[in-house]
């Protein structure tokens, strides 16, 4: 039989508190842009000024716009006219019905030429969607741009956006406490803090949280939202810190935290410890679900039992119904309350 060191799994009271690092988003925000190119001609707002609805953010000249819309006005009218005296003569059958129809046409299209024109001569103002603050200016006064160019963008910081990346095993409490009802208060209770204001906290309330995990870090963005805080500044791209307490989630959930080298296999795909049979003395291997890295230990979610005993050491030489030999006493895996802050 071949020596391992092992240890018993052994439930224990978990800290339910968890700190993800936050970053701030605008709960409205929009890139504005003129839709049609020209001469900036007057730029009345500058980075970080407070804009009300339909507040003028820039203009364009309009000088080139306007002959346009003369041009076209002057075609419309004599369209128009024409039209009219069209109508007056097919009564009296002194024009075709074919005329008719082609003058009919042409006062038609002037018409919507002369809309179109006059829309674009509207566009060279340019106005607030909807009451923020300038985050940030791309151009400056009497710069040539073109449409559809962003020169500003807008943000909305009276209802503020707190984003966190939370771990797969995590994010179902997130999104599945309270979802049935939609009951804020049977969610997971999340606050947050700012580095610049010790000492004090506010509570998030829950928004929405991804169903795709990032390809990089392998975690769920969650989006929380938070009023904007009186007689404070909080802005969009400022970083805090979310905690939220999983106390109530963890209550009927036995995790325990495992030395490292009691794991085989990829951690994120398919995980596995070896238990002993103690009354046999041989070893089988059995799928498990990990959760965080903690230093020299791994949280395991699922897959192991109180009382059971595992392989911390010597897993990388054994095969399923092994023969083997403890070397060692029997150590307690449990989490360490320090770690899992």
């Amino acid at each position: 039989s071949r020596p391992v060191k092992s240890m018993l799994v052994k439930a224990s009271a978990i800290d339910g508190i968890r700190n993800f690092p936050a970053r701030i988003d605008a709960g409205s925000k929009a890139e504005i842009a003129f839709r049609v190119a020209g001469t900036v001609q007057a730029l009345p707002v500058k980075e970080g000024e407070n804009v009300e609805t339909d507040q003028v953010l820039a203009v364009l000249d309009k000088k080139d716009y306007q002959i346009v819309v003369n041009d076209r006005k002057a075609k419309y009218d004599n369209a128009r006219e024409n039209f009219n005296r069209a109508k007056e003569l097919i009564k009296d059958g002194y024009i075709s019905k074919m005329d008719y129809d082609r003058v009919e046409s042409e006062f038609k299209s002037t018409r919507a030429a002369l809309e179109a024109a006059q829309q674009d001569l509207n566009y060279t103002t340019l106005k607030a969607p909807f009451a923020g603050i300038i985050a940030k200016l791309y151009i400056d006064a009497f710069q040539e741009i073109q449409a559809k160019q962003v020169i500003l963008d807008l943000h909305d910081v009276s209802q503020l956006e707190v984003k966190i990346d939370v771990p797969e095993n995590l994010v179902r409490a997130v999104r599945s406490k309270g979802e049935a009802r939609d009951e804020e208060k049977d969610r997971i209770p999340v606050h947050v803090s700012f580095d610049n204001l010790p000492g004090e906290s506010f509570k998030l309330t829950f928004k929405e949280a991804a169903i795709k995990a990032d390809p990089q870090t392998q975690t769920y963005q969650v989006t929380f939202t938070m009023p904007q805080l009186a007689n404070r500044s909080i802005l969009a791209g400022m970083t805090a810190t979310a905690t939220a307490d999983f106390s109530s989630y963890f209550a009927d959930k036995a995790i325990f935290a495992v030395p490292s080298s009691a794991i085989v296999g990829d951690y994120k795909l398919d995980p596995k410890a070896w238990v002993v049979d103690e009354q046999n003395m041989v070893v089988k291997s059995r799928p498990v679900k990990v959760g965080r890295l903690l230093e020299d230990q791994i949280e395991v979610l699922d897959g192991l039992k109180v009382g059971e005993r595992i392989v911390t050491a010597g897993t990388p030489f054994l095969v399923d119904d092994m023969k083997v030999t403890l070397m060692d006493q029997p150590e307690q895996a449990q989490p360490r309350a320090n770690d899992l802050k």
